[in-house]
């Protein structure tokens, strides 16, 4: 299954830059792996110093911004995992920003937030691999907008990219 697949009805036009991320020849499962790849990669060659960091005050710092990705994947894996199982509740969105301060994501060392991302990928790897491609082609409702399983897993693609364009050109310059 590829990016490419994807309709315009299966996703909330708010995703559009997430998905604009991702090469519309992208594999979904093979993305996955390599993305994971991708952002250990990015994340371990950060300087230690660097990780604390805020470009505002009031901003995430890049440890914040690596537990928003992990949280934000453990969200998308509940809706994947409903959608594509045709539970047609509809699925609440969720405070990205309410979970940060809670996480104690800047108390971490950023080889335990490594691991959690790592076991939180393994783990998406394994549920994506788990699903047929007609079920992942659902469509349910997530946050009040129709929502494919697929399109929430190459949301999930963009969205490390979006994150990881971020913190170079507004953390790292």
């Amino acid at each position: 299954m590829k990016k490419q697949e994807l309709q315009p009805t299966e996703f909330n036009e708010f995703y559009a830059g997430y998905l604009s991320k991702v090469p519309d020849n992208t594999n979904l499962k093979e993305g996955f792996e390599n993305d994971k790849e991708t952002v250990i990669r990015f994340f371990s060659s950060i300087s230690k110093d660097k990780l604390e960091y805020r470009y505002q005050p009031e901003k995430w710092s890049i440890k914040e911004v690596l537990q928003h990705i992990i949280d934000t994947e453990r969200v998308f894996m509940y809706r994947i995992l409903r959608i594509s199982r045709k539970d047609m509740t509809p699925i609440e969105g969720f405070d990205q920003d309410i979970y940060i301060k809670p996480s104690g994501a800047d108390n971490k060392t950023i080889e335990a937030l490594l691991e959690e991302f790592k076991t939180t990928r393994s783990y998406s790897i394994n549920l994506l691999n788990s699903i047929s491609n007609k079920n992942l082609s659902n469509i349910g409702v997530a946050n009040n907008s129709p929502a494919s399983a697929r399109a929430c897993a190459f949301i999930l693609l963009g969205h490390s990219v979006w994150h990881m364009d971020i913190i170079k050109e507004r953390y790292l310059k």
